[in-house]
């Protein structure tokens, strides 16, 4: 089988690499891990085993990451929902209405928010020694501290992808290949010709702020979890965690030591296959659930209506009121949100990624100023139920609540929303935790960019 023809699709202006192995009836998308986002590179070594026995009953659906390999390089790392973009792009340029998601190692974490939040164009998820958290917390203590990523980091300096450094982390990713010339060799080739040293580094730091545990309950679609006994790049811990979490997911344990897929890849193609095969006989490949998705919720209402109500009256009142709608329907129309509710000064709304959320609420805060008006805003990431176009959930009802603790011109987010963002470039001013009327347990919360969140910026409770 030959190497794929490179394509490009495009996603917000960027050209997307992509190509298509096989012809078989399932279509199958391989998110790949780290910065190996060259396939043409990689079909020149041992990954090509891997492509070649997904694609035997399947049309493999391969792509290259935004600023890394073959697709255009772009200004700084993306967010993980304008990734998610990214995908839908090409499956939107090969005709794929629904396919199955592989996310393997650092490309899981993506997979997971896109089976959440699309179901209607995932049939299934197959994760692959996935690192679910990049930071450790009480409920994840398999990640290292901030600290020791920010210590990693600065011991790489000056090395970066040199072919001492490739080496290196060929020994950690794939021990039993790394004595191996001419595998050390390609795994050069394949490393240098994906990222650049600034964007190696830069794709850690975007990942050492992420998490999406709270993601995996939100998961609805037939879920395969797959690691490697003694894979000590991400601990099989970590994917068990995931299985566990994840509606009805299937965990198999493999043996072995590397990390690396494309590394006796014959073993993993053996569970997937029929994995997703099966799915496909037994004709639940486009059996869609969508009551149920991750979505943000936004909330937004206007400070001090009553006391603007009496300064202006009733008839000065309406037209603001009437400004103050149109521009929030146009800040959800540019933002690609969803208007849920409009109940007197305030608005609810859905979107499918935070940080185009929080944009759009900033974009808000900001234009209501010039009306004379105030507003404040608060968001939360979460499962959604959705009834006749309706949302509802706890999720929502936490978002409520958020939306409360804000002060005027303040968006105030979950620690949720926040772990979510990395790589946007927005900034938070840590508000500390906060107990929620009617949701149990604290909660940490913090205000989007300390320059609009005045006397409260940083301060902790």
């Amino acid at each position: 089988m030959e190497a794929p023809e490179i394509r490009y699709a495009t996603s917000g202006g960027v050209h997307i690499a992509y190509g298509v192995v096989g012809d078989g009836p399932m279509d199958v998308v391989f998110v790949s891990g780290w910065v190996l986002s060259n396939f043409g590179v990689a079909w020149e070594g041992s990954a090509a085993d891997f492509y070649r026995g997904m694609s035997s009953s399947a049309r493999l659906i391969l792509f290259d990451k935004r600023g890394l390999g073959m697709s255009d390089r772009t200004q700084g790392i993306p967010n993980l929902e304008t990734r998610m973009d990214d995908i839908r792009a090409v499956m939107d340029a090969v005709g794929s209405q629904r396919a199955a998601i592989l996310g393997f190692s650092e490309g899981g974490a993506m997979s997971v928010l896109f089976a959440a939040t699309y179901p209607e164009r995932t049939a299934a998820l197959v994760l692959y020694s996935t690192p679910l958290s990049w930071f450790r917390t009480d409920e994840y203590p398999w990640a290292p501290t901030r600290e020791e990523t920010a210590a990693f980091l600065e011991s790489e300096e000056g090395i970066r992808g040199t072919e001492d450094w490739c080496d290196g982390r060929l020994r950690g990713l794939a021990p039993t290949t790394a004595s191996d010339l001419a595998t050390r060799r390609w795994w050069r080739r394949w490393v240098q010709s994906s990222a650049s040293p600034g964007a190696i580094k830069a794709m850690s730091l975007m990942n050492s702020e992420i998490n999406v545990c709270h993601a995996l309950p939100a998961i609805q679609v037939p879920t395969l979890a797959l690691n490697r006994t003694g894979d000590e790049d991400v601990r099989i811990e970590s994917v068990r965690y995931a299985a566990d979490r994840i509606p009805g997911a299937s965990f198999v344990e493999l043996d072995g030591i590397d990390h690396g897929w494309w590394v006796n890849s014959p073993q993993i193609v053996a569970d997937i296959e029929p994995f997703l095969t099966g799915l496909w006989k037994r004709d639940e490949w486009d059996l869609v659930k969508t009551n149920r998705v991750l979505a943000t919720v936004l909330f937004t209402d206007i400070v001090d209506s009553t006391a603007k109500l009496a300064e202006v009256g009733d008839a000065r009142w309406r037209e603001l009121l009437e400004a103050h709608h149109a521009l929030i329907r146009r800040q959800l129309v540019r933002y690609s949100g969803r208007e849920i509710n409009t109940a007197g000064d305030g608005f609810f709304a859905s979107f499918d990624g935070p940080a185009r959320a929080i944009r759009c609420a900033q974009a808000i805060s900001d234009g209501v100023r010039e009306l004379g008006l105030h507003v404040r805003a608060g968001l939360h990431t979460g499962e959604c139920e959705v009834v006749a176009g309706e949302m509802g959930g706890i999720a929502v009802h936490i978002g409520a609540r958020v939306a409360m603790d804000a002060q005027a011109d303040e968006v105030v987010v979950s620690s949720t929303v926040k772990d979510l963002v990395a790589g946007s470039g927005l900034t938070f001013a840590d508000r500390g935790y906060a107990r929620l009327k009617g949701v149990p347990g604290e909660w940490r919360l913090y205000v989007v960019d300390p320059a609009l969140g005045g006397s409260y910026a940083g301060r902790g409770r």
